[in-house]
């Protein structure tokens, strides 16, 4: 699991499978690995989001 950084994605690769079976706290693992991400995703969102509706000015000069 992996976060792009780019575009604020999160990327789930599972490779050379097509089912995977986990158990109860495994599956409670997983679960929270991606709210983890999910809450960073929203993070890098809302601060692009704030570097964007700053002032595109610059600071005050001296």
């Amino acid at each position: 699991m992996a976060l792009n950084l780019a575009t604020g994605n999160i990327r789930l690769s599972i490779l050379w499978t097509q089912e995977i079976e986990l158990s109860a706290d495994n599956a409670d693992q997983v679960a929270e690995a991606l709210q983890r991400a999910a809450a960073e995703s929203r993070s890098l969102a809302m601060t692009k989001e704030a570097q964007a509706t700053e002032d595109p000015t610059g600071p005050p000069v001296a």
